[in-house]
């Protein structure tokens, strides 16, 4: 067949281990032979950023604001068991926090849903997507170690250095400890309210938004504030015209209420609950390898991803040369949803049509029996005999589909 032209290039960034194995299959099993792909590559591997001192992440989040659409391979944050493994300069900050402050963006994650992949959670009938803060927190906190019989301080300077207030934190009387101070802005909460609402009204989703302003009631008060007077200014009409609704409450009746829902709403976290719920809604929906993820920034910038890792323990077994079952849906989604993208950009309806084919396809391969071994104990379908496929067959299996 004729390959479908491409006319702006995407930012491919590779990745780690088993993702990057599947990253390269999947290129040349189901895109490459429909689509004549464009890339500006950057390789986010751990070992060509440790040697570009992180530079190469930089590069590809500036590619990423320069063209629009990226697609990303899932990537090792190192911790000092990495160091060691990989003999690094330093402890390289995590990519995708880098991409995220770069960008100023919000992260969305959407399960992947599939006729006989049955929810842990039975009421969820409908996909809960996550909406997660990606500035701030403790990913941009600065922290250091305190010893018996000092203090810690917050000290608020103005423009000059001239000290303005401070408040103490802890006297370290009775031994040392830990302090740690993590921040916000107004410009970005106020960028991460809209990004939500748009989005919310574009899936046609209500909005539910929990933090914990009873306990923190500057910090957490201030996202409660700003996201209720951006919603009242800006959103509320549209919701309403839409038959949807705003709601913030405290974090823990947010889980509470979600755990009881039916699914059907974007459930907004700052960033270090929305990395520990994305993890938990997309595990309790079937598996990790099913969980779309898209980082959107305020000025419509698009970097699309697998939510989940690098699949380490299937990497050491494929260099033995032993045989893996790894589920690749999310990264193809990924792919998937970058090439749509650029698709609806440069207006190339072809690639959109291929897109939307190839995720029907991937759904379809699981929903006729043939799938990863992560799924197989999950799925339960009247008449459907479940087929355990391998890495690679698993990717052949969806071509024949597609």
């Amino acid at each position: 067949m004729k390959k479908i032209k491409m006319i702006t290039p995407l930012v491919e960034m590779d990745g780690d281990e088993m993702t990057r194995v599947l990253w390269r299959d999947i290129k040349k099993i189901l895109i490459e032979p429909y689509v004549e792909l464009k890339s500006e590559y950057y390789d986010l591997g751990l070992t060509h950023r440790d040697e570009t001192c992180d530079e190469v992440t930089i590069k590809a989040a500036e590619a990423t604001k320069r063209l629009g659409v990226a697609v990303k391979c899932a990537t090792i944050t190192p911790n000092a068991q990495r160091v060691e493994e990989y003999k690094l300069k330093e402890m390289w900050k995590s990519p995708n926090g880098t991409i995220r402050r770069i960008l100023d963006g919000t992260v969305f994650r959407a399960p992947i849903l599939a006729k006989g992949i049955t929810p842990y959670v039975p009421g969820w009938t409908k996909p809960i997507a996550i909406a997660r803060h990606a500035y701030g927190d403790i990913y941009n906190s600065v922290e250091d170690k305190a010893e018996e019989g000092q203090s810690a301080y917050l000290v608020i300077c103005d423009k000059d250095g001239k000290e303005v207030r401070r408040k103490l934190v802890h006297e370290f009387k009775a031994g040392p400890g830990i302090v740690q101070a993590v921040h916000n802005t107004d410009k970005s909460i106020e960028a991460f309210a809209r990004s939500c609402f748009i989005f919310a009204l574009s899936e046609k989703l209500s909005v539910w938004f929990g933090a914990k302003d009873t306990i923190s009631k500057t910090y957490d008060h201030r996202f409660k504030d700003i996201f209720a007077d951006i919603y009242e200014r800006e959103f509320r009409a549209d919701f309403e015209s839409a038959g949807l609704y705003y709601m913030y409450t405290l974090i823990d009746d947010v889980v509470a209420r979600v755990m009881r829902s039916e699914g059907g709403i974007l459930w907004v976290c700052k960033n270090y609950d929305g990395d520990v719920m994305s993890d938990m809604v997309a595990t309790a929906y079937g598996s990790l390898g099913m969980m779309s993820s898209v980082l959107v920034s305020p000025d419509d910038k698009y970097e699309y991803e697998a939510a989940h890792g690098t699949v380490t323990r299937h990497y050491y077994k494929h260099l033995k040369g032993e045989e893996t079952s790894t589920n690749s849906v999310a990264t193809i989604f990924a792919w998937t949803g970058a090439l749509n993208k650029r698709g609806e950009l440069d207006g190339i309806p072809e690639l959109c049509s291929f897109a939307k084919k190839l995720e029907r396809a991937t759904v379809e391969t699981i929903e006729s029996g043939f799938m990863t071994g992560d799924l197989a104990p999950l799925f339960k379908r009247e008449g459907v005999a479940v087929n355990k496929l391998n890495s690679k067959e698993f990717l052949n299996k969806i071509a024949e589909k597609l």
